[in-house]
């Protein structure tokens, strides 16, 4: 592959759409930006508003913190910031700039403005509508396919916004174009300034946040119990700074957070051992970032096939990621990283979403170390091979086995 490659280009384009910063676990923020956006269109205040979404949204936005709330947590919850306080211009960020005095605003609101959810009748994954009314005016946001995929804005009767739903990427750039070789490829023949400034947003917000979640005591403290004794220890310490980060996100950390394939979890689990490991062995900055490549896109390529949403727990695609990124820094290429890829899906995948919670980061931690063994696995020259379970010959025919199995069941 070469720079003037289209595939090149396709790679760079995919990586500054996926790898953006955001506050708070996606789902809610994404109710949260949608809410914002309805309520800037309605122009007031309402009275009463009505949130309506898929059955993985509710899965995944039932249990977890809403930052800048106070701790509340929930559907209503991420609704009424959006609409008290929101900037649906920031969209990921769409809490990022709320006062004391905006947050503090939400319970009341709350107490006073009935915030209805219902389970939408609909064939897509991902899909949000929020309305809100003020007397007789109401104004409608929906958002399909990924968290900023606005697909219609109404007011009242009028239309002010209407896009064709597709069940893809809605307006981002094709995803078919990733293989594992051809990632590899890019990672090899990367002129570092095209992604340098993504890439330096995503080593700086990441590792801030899972210090941040190492220093003080976020949900289950999954990272500092891992780090507890083992600080010298390598594979703790890549576990466990992942693992801290969620803790944080998990339970109210306002700190932002780049994600990957639309989730934090997964910018987190992308990054952050592989991070950690470059450090540790004096890797130079250069090869950081064509190893973060590596894992990113391996990541996205891995959840393309899934979906944004599902029943498979997505930091087992990050976990492979993360352990791609880590041969790529022992100098392995496409035989290694592919080998590595088959068996850390071997051993982790079937581990399911349940949504965003505390117990991720033990997720978390669990898919980098499957990462870890699956590179480990290769350095020895032991593999799962075809007919091994999921494991079909190839990289990409059991990756295509394991999308098969978490998008369809």
């Amino acid at each position: 592959m070469e720079r003037h490659d289209a595939y090149y280009r396709q790679y760079v384009q995919i990586l500054r759409e996926e790898l953006r910063p955001a506050t708070g676990c996606t789902e809610p923020i994404a109710i949260a930006y949608a809410a914002a956006k309805a309520r800037s269109v309605l122009g007031a205040l309402p009275d009463r508003v009505l949130v309506e979404v898929s059955g993985n949204i509710i899965k995944n936005v039932k249990s977890v913190v809403v930052p800048h709330t106070g701790g509340l947590r929930g559907i209503p919850a991420a609704a009424a910031a959006g609409i008290v306080a929101g900037d649906a211009e920031a969209q990921l960020e769409v809490l990022s700039g709320m006062t004391e005095a905006q947050s503090a605003a939400i319970s009341p609101f709350l107490k006073v403005v009935p915030v209805e959810v219902r389970h939408a009748d609909t064939p897509y994954i991902f899909d949000i509508q929020v309305t809100v009314f003020h007397g007789p005016d109401s104004a409608q946001v929906r958002l399909v396919g990924h968290h900023t995929n606005v697909v219609s804005v109404r007011r009242g009767g009028q239309v002010l916004l209407e896009r064709e739903i597709s069940e893809g990427s809605g307006s981002l750039t094709d995803r078919s174009c990733l293989t594992v070789e051809g990632i590899v490829a890019f990672a090899d023949c990367l002129s570092t300034e095209d992604v340098e400034e993504v890439l330096e947003q995503q080593i700086r917000c990441n590792m801030a946040i899972a210090e941040e979640g190492l220093r003080h005591d976020y949900g289950a403290n999954i990272g500092k119990t891992l780090l507890r004794g083992h600080e010298e220890d390598l594979s703790y310490r890549m576990r466990a700074y992942a693992a801290a980060a969620s803790d944080a996100r998990m339970n109210g950390c306002e700190m932002p957070v780049v994600i990957n394939s639309g989730s934090g979890n997964q910018g987190l689990t992308a990054s952050l051992p592989v991070i950690i490991y470059a450090r540790d062995m004096g890797a130079s900055q250069e090869l950081l970032y064509r190893a973060l490549l590596v894992s990113n896109l391996v990541t996205i390529h891995l959840k393309t096939g899934i979906g944004p949403l599902s029943a498979y727990c997505g930091a087992t695609s990050a976990g492979c990621g993360a352990g791609a990124g880590i041969t790529y820094l022992h100098g392995g290429r496409y035989n290694e990283i592919a080998h590595t890829v088959v068996n850390a899906l071997a051993i982790n995948s079937g581990m399911v979403c349940d949504g965003a919670k505390a117990s991720c980061a033990a997720k978390i931690a669990s898919a980098v170390e499957a990462g870890l063994l699956g590179m480990q696995m290769q350095m020895h020259d032991s593999e799962f091979v075809g007919g091994d379970g999921i494991v079909l010959k190839g990289v990409e025919n059991t990756i295509r086995n394991v999308s098969k199995m978490a998008h369809d069941g």
